[in-house]
């Protein structure tokens, strides 16, 4: 297989993981948080995602350091080519630019660069470092002076599992496009 094929495959199949990972996530979170802002959990639970499957590509292909490479810039680029199909739609529904939120590529940035600190590229994504971040996710998608802390929410709501098997689903797919 070409490494051009094996990359197209790989991302798509990263991507569409990503991107359901991020609704699955989301949903729980809105369902089990009360008071959760639906736009700032869509958000960071892109940014978490995307970087978690970033730096799972990143380790699964580290026998091809160009895909590597390749694969991890383009899973970290995913919301912002998200939030670009979505705008896309808006405009063609014809909603006014001015009602158009302007400053989301940098809110997008800020949230992928506190991401990128926390899980290490070159590292897979384990059970424990997933969880040691998603407490930091959980905090900050959650409204302030909840009666249970990030890590307690998290068990409730299983939310750590379906992020460790996503990951682990792309790892396994890079050793099935080899």
């Amino acid at each position: 297989m070409k490494d051009a094929d094996r990359l197209a495959g790989f991302v798509m199949f990263s991507a569409i993981g990503a991107v359901t990972v991020t609704q699955d996530l989301a949903a729980r979170v809105l369902e089990g948080v009360d008071g959760a802002d639906p736009g700032l959990v869509a958000e960071e639970t892109l940014a978490l995602a995307c970087t978690a499957t970033a730096r799972a590509a990143s380790f699964a292909l580290s026998d091809s350091p160009d895909l590597a490479r390749a694969a991890g810039a383009l899973l970290l680029d995913l919301p912002m080519s998200y939030h670009d199909y979505l705008i896309g739609g808006a405009v063609l529904e014809g909603v006014p630019e001015a009602d158009l939120p302007g400053d989301v590529f940098e809110r997008l940035g800020r949230k992928l660069s506190f991401y990128t600190a926390h899980l290490a590229d070159g590292l897979m994504p384990g059970p424990r470092s997933l969880a040691d971040v998603m407490a930091l996710w959980m905090g900050r998608v959650s409204p302030p002076r909840l009666p249970e802390m990030p890590q307690r929410r998290l068990e409730r709501l299983g939310l750590v599992d379906i992020l460790v098997r996503h990951v682990r689903l792309v790892r396994a797919r890079a050793g099935s496009d080899a």
